[in-house]
C-alpha cells in the first residue's frame, strides 16, 4: 500500500456560510469522488498530487440561530440559501444546508412535505400495509401452511383511510419540527423569482414580501398528469391524490397506466375486494421495468388476481359516472387511433405519470424556458437559460427538473447542490439511485435494465453477463412461506462492474440498497462477493447473487482508497 497523506483543507478554501469563494477553491482540482459521476458507473478514487490521501475537512463552528434580518456572514443577502418548495427534496437540502453553516429559508405555498408526504409515498405505504395484511389473511393455503387458522377477515374502510391520513400528518409535523429546531426559516406563500438572487413570496389576501439569497434552489415538485379527453370529478374518475383518501372501494375500477402508481393501487384495490382492469398504451404491462422482471411480476401480481388488462390502447375519453350511468372509457388503438371498445366501470384511476409543477416561478424573469414544463439543468443541477448558459446561483432539484422523479432522488440532488455551494464539487450518479414498487411481493431496481445494458455494451464494445438467484433457495423466505421471487445481476465480466440489479420478492425494497451502495461506491463483484451476511436472512439472496458472478481471470481486486465524505 502507498503512504497515506493527511490533507487539511481550511474553511476559507472550501467556503462555509457567507461570502463567495474563488472558482478554484470551490472546485478543487484533481478530486474525483467515488461513484459520483453520472456518465459512468466506475469508481474514481481521490487523488491529490498523484498519491492516495485522506481528506480531512475542517469546518467552522455552527452559525448562530437564523434571524429575519441580513446576517453578516451572508454578505448583504437575507439568506445564504432560499429553497422554493418544502417537499422531501427541499427538506433534505435545507437540513444539509444548516449542517454546512448556511443561513437557510424554505418557502412553501401549500403544506410541508409536498407530494410524497401528503399525497404520495407516505399515505400510499399506509394503504399498502393494510393490503399486505389483508392479502395474507385471505390466503387460506398460506395460513394453513403456517399452522394458523383465521376466519372471515374484514376491514373498516374509514379506519384504513384514517390510518393513511394520520401517518401523513405525523410525518408532516416531524419534517416541520426538524427544520424549525435547526433554525430554518419556514416562509409561507408562493415563491416567484423576480430577478437575480431575488425571490418574492406571499399568499392571497396578504402583501407580498421580497427577500434576497446568495443561492436559490427550485424544488416545486410535480402534480398528476391527466391526458386530454379525461374528465376528473374526484369521485368516480380521479388521480392518486384523490385515491389516497380512500373515500370508496369500487366493485370494478379501471386503472389507466401500469407503472409504479398503477401497480401499487392494483395491489390495494384487489386486496380490499375490487376487480381491476388495466389500460396501458404500450404493448406490455409495466413498461418501465426490466422485461424479465415484468414478465415474472405479471405472473405473480396480475394473473392470479382479479385483474384483466388492455395493452396497446389509449383511453381517448373518460366520462365520470352520473345520473345512474357508469364511468365510460373509450379505447382507441395506440397506433391506428381506431376505436376499439368502450368500457363501463364503477370508477377510473388515472395513473399516467406526473407533470412538473413549474408555472408561476417567474422563470421568464431570468430568461429560462422550460422543456415540456421541466426546468433545464446540467449534471450539477444548475439551471440553464434559453441560450444554454448556466444561470449563476440558481439550481433546480427533484421532479421539477425531470432527471429522476423519485422523492429520495430529489433529496440526494438537494444535498449535492448544497455540497457545491459550500465549495465542494459534487456530481450525483443517478444510476446509483434505487427505485421500488411496494406491491406484495415488492419490486426494486437500480442501474440499467438488461436491454439498456446490452445497448450500452454494443456501443462501447464490452460484454455483458447476467446471473440470477431465486428466493426459493433462501431459508428465511421459505420460513415465511414466501418463496416467489428472483434477484438479477447485470455486470461486466471483464471488469466486474455492476451495471444493474433487479429484485422481485419479499422485502425487495429493503434488499436493493446493498446493490445501490455498491454502484455508488464503485465496488466490483469480485470484491463484494467476500462480504459476510447474517444467516438466515433475506440478504443472502444478494450474497448468492454476487457469488454467482464470474469475472474473467486476470481481473484483480480493486483497492479501496479513502474517499471524501
Amino acid at each position: 500500500m502507498g503512504s497515506t497523506a493527511a490533507v487539511s483543507v481550511s474553511a476559507s478554501a472550501i467556503a462555509s456560510r457567507g461570502c463567495a469563494r474563488s472558482e478554484a477553491a470551490r472546485r478543487p482540482g484533481g478530486i474525483r469522488v467515488c461513484g459520483l459521476r453520472s456518465e459512468a458507473l466506475t469508481c474514481h478514487s481521490l487523488r491529490i498530487s498523484q498519491a492516495p490521501a485522506r481528506l480531512m475537512v475542517t469546518r467552522p463552528p455552527p452559525p448562530a440561530a437564523a434571524t429575519n434580518g441580513a446576517a453578516a456572514g451572508s454578505c448583504g443577502f437575507d439568506y445564504d440559501l432560499v429553497i422554493i418548495g418544502a417537499g422531501v427534496g427541499g427538506h433534505g437540502a435545507a437540513l444539509h444546508a444548516v449542517e454546512e453553516g448556511l443561513k437557510t429559508a424554505i418557502i412553501e405555498g401549500d403544506v410541508v412535505g409536498g407530494t410524497c408526504v401528503n399525497r404520495g409515498c407516505v399515505p400510499s405505504k399506509a394503504l399498502l400495509a393494510v393490503s399486505g395484511r389483508m392479502r395474507e389473511l385471505h390466503d387460506e393455503h398460506h395460513m394453513k401452511s403456517l399452522g394458523l387458522q383465521v376466519s372471515s377477515p374484514g376491514y373498516d374502510r374509514q379506519a384504513v383511510a384514517d390510518h393513511a391520513n394520520n401517518l401523513a400528518s405525523k410525518i408532516r409535523i416531524n419534517l416541520t419540527n426538524s427544520m424549525k429546531a435547526l433554525g430554518v426559516d419556514i416562509l409561507t406563500g408562493v415563491g416567484t423569482i423576480v430577478g437575480k438572487q431575488k425571490v418574492r413570496y406571499g399568499k392571497a389576501g396578504f402583501p407580498d414580501k421580497e427577500i434576497t439569497a446568495r443561492n436559490i434552489i427550485i424544488a416545486t415538485g410535480s402534480v398528476p398528469f391527466v391526458p386530454k379527453g379525461i374528465e376528473i370529478d374526484g369521485k368516480t374518475v380521479f388521480t392518486s391524490d384523490h385515491a389516497l383518501k380512500l373515500e370508496s372501494v369500487p366493485d370494478w375500477i379501471a386503472i389507466v397506466g401500469s407503472g409504479y402508481i398503477g401497480l401499487e393501487f392494483s395491489d390495494v384495490y384487489t386486496a380490499l375486494g375490487s376487480e381491476v382492469t388495466f389500460v396501458e398504451a404500450l404493448d406490455q404491462l409495466m413498461p418501465g421495468f426490466d422485461p424479465e422482471i415484468a414478465k415474472l411480476a405479471q405472473r405473480v401480481l396480475i394473473n392470479p388476481r382479479k385483474i384483466d388488462y388492455h395493452t396497446g390502447v389509449f383511453a381517448s375519453k373518460i366520462t365520470p359516472a352520473k345520473d345512474g350511468k357508469p364511468v365510460l372509457i373509450e379505447l382507441i388503438d395506440a397506433k391506428t387511433k381506431e376505436h376499439k371498445e368502450t368500457l363501463e366501470v364503477d370508477a377510473a384511476l388515472i395513473a399516467t405519470g406526473r407533470a412538473p409543477f413549474t408555472k408561476g416561478l417567474g422563470l421568464e424573469n431570468i430568461n429560462v424556458v422550460t422543456q415540456r414544463g421541466f426546468v433545464p439543468v446540467d449534471e450539477r443541477m444548475r439551471v440553464m437559460d434559453a441560450g444554454g448558459n448556466v444561470v449563476p446561483n440558481l439550481y433546480c432539484i427533484g421532479d421539477a427538473n425531470g432527471k429522476l422523479m423519485l422523492a429520495h432522488a430529489a433529496s440526494a440532488q438537494g444535498i449535492s447542490v448544497v455540497e457545491q455551494i459550500s465549495g465542494k464539487d459534487h456530481i450525483l450518479n443517478h444510476l446509483s439511485i434505487p427505485a421500488a414498487c411496494f406491491t406484495h411481493p415488492e419490486i426494486s431496481m437500480v442501474g440499467l435494465t438488461e436491454p439498456q445494458a446490452r445497448e450500452k455494451a454494443d456501443k462501447e464494445g464490452f460484454e455483458v453477463n447476467v446471473v440470477k438467484t431465486s428466493f426459493k433457495a433462501n431459508t428465511k423466505a421459505l420460513a415465511e412461506n414466501e418463496g416467489d421471487g428472483i434477484a438479477k445481476l447485470i455486470y461486466r465480466p471483464d471488469t466486474g462492474e455492476i451495471l444493474g440489479v433487479h429484485i422481485l420478492g419479499l422485502h425487495a425494497a429493503d434488499l436493493i440498497h446493498e446493490a445501490s451502495n455498491a454502484i455508488a461506491l464503485g465496488t466490483r463483484v469480485q470484491d463484494i462477493k467476500f462480504a459476510v451476511h447474517a444467516h438466515p436472512t433475506l440478504s443472502e439472496v444478494l450474497d448468492e447473487l454476487f457469488k454467482a458472478a464470474k469475472v474473467n481471470s486476470g481481473v484483480s481486486h480493486s483497492v479501496n482508497e479513502p474517499v471524501a465524505a
